[in-house]
């Protein structure tokens, strides 16, 4: 039985120790290493070492008993949790690492409430038992208060599939039929592991262990535990599917994709498909190598359920699905700062381009783009330290020096009223004319499509070519140059020319039509905003709460639990992002915050934001809102305001 499971925690709970020690424990490594030895078998990377962190999602790869193990670390700062999201699309059980002395800390609900999204099975293991403070019932009830209700310690609860009398009541009182026969006929070993490993499967309980990675105290135990709970059924006797969840470059500059086999079995020399945007790529794979730490070995075949690498793929991209599944995955946690990259000028900067690619590759969250008119290079990233780490990996990886400006927040831009926008592309020797509605889209939904031409205007090709000019980028908004969004549009009509239509016209006519129609729209400037929950002392809560309002943040109406007051809403993160920093001083690091990106709303203070700004919509050089018509053989620019009159389509 093939299984992926996955250590998450906040950083500094044991996550890497704990994983050390599941590897030693089945012989995957011969000694186990520590993050303050900078030994770490998992921690392979130089900046890891360094810097005592999980930086990157790496693997291991154990035996034990009749499952193969396939075990993922992951990053626990929340500066590296994108990379932690995309580990968790392919992880069939989770297992979150809490200290038993510091608790459940802001990242920790971060993690839960991803492992909720994704529906993944989850495990809890209290760690640090061995440390002065510890207390594992009151971290259990912790669980239970800000996690969740249906948890169950098992340390002494399950041995060898036996369960005591409290874990088996815990389980029939979970289900009717189970109670029934239980009170009608008791307990029954096989039956209930089997409703056990069931009700995990289906996130219907939670289970915990306590111990020490450090000490070594109740691994073996959890680990014996964790596999008579744990079931995985993927077969190889179907189509081949994958899904991507990790792109890297080795040494010699070769594109490693990193895929989890769902279905079916894939050899080497076999062609695969799958979709890059709309266009379906078949590609043959060179060779594929099953990765334990830093090291591969390579392999003829692989069956469904194993994590593997492969060579040859040259455009799949992290979250696609391979083979027979087309779907590509969405991620949940994006950047909300942006940073301009600052090089010497000796730097070539198309040079300096080409490596930002390849991490962009890498990844995704950080869309890299580069500003053609600055000569500037812009990335998307969650925090400072990521922008430390970055400098780092850009001088280890590629020896050329580079800085960061200050992140700034990321602003998008939206319509809050309907129109219709017409673009017209017409110089000598060209044609084109599209009609564009745009409405005001649900908020975070982003750009929507929809389409009311008749092919007796404009042919299905061009129809989907406009399409396609709409999805091709993230298009500017007029405030303040911002990326659209949450915007319904409709393509009404067109026109096209059998003669003088050629390539690129319908990008022209189609980008005009956008930027005309937002020229008579009323745009809005959002800005992104965290949903935070704040645990303090009661005493605090006057505190809190006025900090909130100060910072533009609305809140619920919070919940007293003892000595303890529980504050959630929602704040623009360019006023809370540093908040956590001003809690901890004055509730003297007792009080405990936790920041989830909530989407996008309007922008608390939209004029300083267009003015800070200084975008000049007539002097962007992507776009422009006149169209251009022609007479007597000359082309002519028509102002946005003037041009309807000239539409050959109204």
């Amino acid at each position: 039985m093939n299984k992926t499971i996955g250590i998450l925690a906040h950083v500094d709970a044991g996550k890497t120790t704990f994983s050390e020690q599941l590897l030693y424990h089945t012989k995957s490594i011969r000694q186990r290493g520590r993050v303050d030895h900078q030994d770490a078998f998992l921690d392979s990377h130089e900046i890891e070492r360094q810097r005592g962190i999980t930086v990157f999602s790496d693997q291991g790869i154990f035996n034990y008993l009749d499952s193969n193990y396939f075990l993922i670390d992951t990053p626990g700062h929340v500066d590296f949790s994108p990379e932690m999201e995309r580990a968790i699309q392919v992880m069939d059980y989770a297992i979150i690492i809490i200290s038993a002395v510091e608790g459940i800390e802001s990242h920790t609900e971060t993690v839960w409430e991803l492992l909720r999204r994704y529906q993944i099975p989850t495990f809890f293991f209290i760690n640090k038992i061995d440390r002065v403070g510890a207390d594992v019932q009151a971290v259990l009830e912790e669980i239970k208060l800000n996690l969740t209700k249906e948890v169950f310690e098992v340390t002494n609860s399950f041995q060898n599939g036996e369960m005591d009398e409290e874990l088996i009541e815990f389980i029939a009182e979970r289900d009717e039929s189970f109670l029934e026969h239980y009170m009608a006929i008791g307990y029954e070993k096989d039956l209930w592991l089997k409703a056990a490993q069931t009700m995990i499967k289906q996130n219907q309980i939670f289970l915990c262990s306590s111990g020490s990675a450090l000490q070594d105290i109740g691994i073996e135990n959890f680990l014996a535990k964790l596999d008579q709970l744990t079931i995985t059924n993927y077969s190889s006797n179907e189509a081949f599917s994958g899904r991507v969840y990790k792109v890297r470059h080795d040494e010699n500059g070769t594109r490693i994709t990193f895929i989890k086999a769902l279905s079916g079995t894939i050899k080497v020399r076999d062609e695969i498909k799958y979709y890059n945007g709309e266009i379906q790529v078949s590609e043959k794979i060179t060779q594929i190598r099953v990765y334990n730490g830093n090291k591969f070995k390579t392999v003829d075949y692989v069956e469904a359920g194993e994590l593997f690498a492969v060579t040859g793929l040259s455009m799949a991209s992290i979250g696609d699905g391979i083979g027979s599944l087309s779907e590509s995955a969405n991620f949940e946690l994006v950047p909300t700062l942006k940073s301009k990259v600052r090089f010497k000028p000796s730097v070539n900067i198309k040079e300096a381009l080409k490596y930002f690619k390849i991490l962009d590759a890498e990844d995704p969250s950080l869309n890299v783009i580069w500003e053609e008119s600055l000569q500037q290079i812009h990335i998307h990233v969650m925090g400072a330290i990521q922008l430390e780490v970055m400098e780092q990996v850009v001088k280890e990886r590629f020896q050329l020096k580079v800085s960061f400006d200050e992140p700034e927040i990321l602003y998008k831009e939206t319509i809050e009223t309907n129109v219709i926008g017409y673009g017209h592309f017409e110089p000598l020797g060209h044609y084109a004319e599209v009609h564009l509605k745009l409405e005001p889209g649900d908020r975070n939904s982003g750009i929507t499509f929809n389409n009311t031409c008749h092919a007796d205007d404009l042919t299905i090709g061009i129809q989907n070519l406009i399409q396609q000019h709409l999805f091709e980028r993230e298009h500017h908004g007029l405030l303040t140059g911002s990326p659209l969004t949450d915007m319904k549009v409709t393509l009404l009509t067109g026109r096209a020319h059998n003669k003088h239509t050629s390539g690129g016209d319908f990008r022209e006519a189609t980008y005009r039509a956008l930027r005309q129609g937002l020229e008579k729209a009323s745009n809005i400037v959002l800005e992104p905003y965290y949903q935070f929950k704040i645990k303090v002392d009661i005493d605090f809560m006057g505190r809190v709460l006025s900090d909130i309002q100060t910072a533009y943040g609305k809140f619920d109406p919070p919940i007293t639990e003892g000595e303890k007051a529980v504050i959630t809403g929602t704040a623009p993160v360019a006023t809370f992002m540093k908040y956590s920093t001003q809690l901890a001083a004055f509730t003297h690091g007792k009080g405990i915050i936790s920041l989830i990106f909530a989407g996008y709303d309007r922008c608390h203070n939209k004029n300083a934001v267009i003015n800070q700004i200084g975008y000049n919509k007539n002097a962007d050089p992507d776009y422009s809102s006149f169209s251009i018509f022609c007479s007597k053989g000359q082309g002519y620019s028509v102002a946005w305001d003037k041009a309807e009159e000239e539409m050959h389509g109204l």
